[in-house]
């Protein structure tokens, strides 16, 4: 069994992460640490959990007695956690947050997009970086084209996003009465997660060069991303479409279909789906994912069943929600 402690318990992936964890046949949950809500019972914060779970957040934590650490706490912690913990030799670290996405020389995080990076995670990566949300679903919508060298123009790309990817500190913009029959365009242009999409293109296709125009939005609905690219490509669609066929033929979680998806095909499952279009000499791209479990939780097992060579879907066989 793997044994799995969590730090950052209380927050909405890390709430998705335990959903998942606890029905894993090969994993055994330690611990799940949480500062603000230290002794309180999983199930009075992630109440979804009734009758599933028995334990208590805890207000220690031991990293001897586990085998994978998920950090699940905000940006700039994780790195402080482990400047401040010595690290038990050969623990593996998954980190949800963007502590370690930029490969700039001072880490050994492997990137976790596993549907470019599997082979390092499979050959003995011990530390990996969940991808952020929104770049996921851009990626996805992209590395078939980076890595047949076709990105040679501008992209435009709009992201609508659930109010989940803004995690579970209350904000304004995260009210139920501002987010309601409501959409506001942020960080257009400017968004974070722009340089995590910038290096993965750039590793892919050298030569890349043109602009990623991305405009964020925050959409009317809790849990979901929707990117829609468009860029120039001379393929016919049909070749296009055999390339991305062919891509991620042997990955198990991004699809390529042949109607223009919606969020609740996705909803609650670890898939990407992804379709194509040529209109008037533009490529049309549009994919779909749960923020919180292929953007998020989903994700992080994904990558963990690499690390410890377990089947990639164990644990992640989920029905979407449909209706």
């Amino acid at each position: 069994m793997i044994r799995v402690g969590i730090i950052g318990g209380s927050g909405y992936a890390a709430g998705e992460l335990v959903r998942i964890l606890i029905n894993h046949p090969d994993v055994q949950l330690q611990w799940i640490h949480s500062r603000t809500v230290a002794g309180q019972r999983v199930v009075d914060v992630h109440q979804g959990l009734h009758g599933e779970i028995d334990m208590n957040f805890s207000s220690t934590y031991d990293l001897t007695n586990i085998d994978v650490l998920f950090c699940c706490r905000p940006a700039g912690k994780t790195r402080e956690f482990l400047a401040q913990n010595q690290i038990p030799e050969g623990l593996k670290i998954i980190d949800l947050a963007r502590d370690y996405r930029i490969e700039d020389g001072t880490h050994d995080f492997v990137y976790g997009l596993s549907e470019l990076n599997r082979k390092p995670m499979v050959r003995g990566a011990l530390h990996v970086a969940n991808p952020g949300c929104l770049a996921m679903a851009v990626e996805l919508s992209l590395i078939p084209l980076a890595k047949n060298l076709l990105l040679n123009s501008d992209i435009h790309t709009t992201v609508i996003t659930g109010s989940t990817s803004a995690g579970i500190e209350p904000r304004p913009s995260s009210h139920y009465s501002w987010r309601n029959d409501n959409m506001v365009v942020y960080r257009p242009f400017a968004h974070q997660q722009e340089g995590e999409i910038l290096q993965t293109l750039r590793a892919m296709q050298q030569s890349f060069k043109a602009k990623l125009h991305m405009v964020p939005m925050r959409g009317p609905f809790s849990r979901g991303i929707m990117a829609v690219s468009y860029l120039d490509c001379p393929l016919e669609l049909a070749d296009v479409i055999k390339l991305y066929q062919d891509y991620f033929d042997d990955h198990n979680f991004t699809f390529i279909t042949s109607k223009i998806p919606d969020l609740k095909d996705v909803v609650n499952t670890n898939k990407c789906i992804v379709h194509l279009d040529k209109i008037d000499g533009k490529l049309l791209i549009t994919a779909v994912i749960d923020n919180l479990l292929k953007g998020g939780a989903g994700n992080a097992v994904h990558t963990m069943n690499l690390l410890f060579g377990l089947e990639e879907t164990t644990g992640l066989t989920m029905k979407s929600v449909a209706f």
